[in-house]
């Protein structure tokens, strides 16, 4: 048995995936990551509302609400990019190749503006505008 975390798993199932250590270092990183940001977040959104309390006074109880949640979403959006990372490094040390990467400049075929604008080209050849 391979300890992986707190859990145990088979030696066949190990050896079955030789990256499986690896992918559990990053998993684990990445929930590190996120707790890291839920607790930077929230410190940061409510030192925030405490500075600009002078202009927009409302309830203390209004200033940790907002705060929580702009650490969760904070806490969320860095645990999801982080997770997809190690999904990434997941496949990479399945199959020995990089998943399809996307980078900024590239989009997928069937989006963006040039899509869009003979989306609108063909829309209105079929429907005609009136004449006034």
């Amino acid at each position: 048995m391979v300890n992986l975390g707190l859990s145990r798993v088979d030696d066949a199932v190990a050896a079955k995936h030789p990256g499986l250590g690896e992918y559990a270092a990053c998993q684990s990183k990445a929930f590190v990551k996120g707790i890291f940001s839920f607790v930077a977040g929230t410190g940061a959104a409510f030192g925030l509302q405490m500075f600009i309390r002078r202009k927009f006074p409302y309830p203390f109880q209004w200033h940790v609400l907002v705060a929580v949640v702009t650490g969760s979403v904070a806490s969320y959006w860095v645990t999801r990019v982080e997770s997809h990372r190690c999904s990434n490094l997941w496949l990479f040390l399945e199959t020995g190749q990089l998943p399809e990467d996307r980078g900024a400049g590239e989009r997928p075929e069937g989006s963006g503006k040039q899509d869009l604008r003979l989306w609108g080209q063909r829309f209105w050849q079929a429907n005609p505008r009136p004449k006034v």
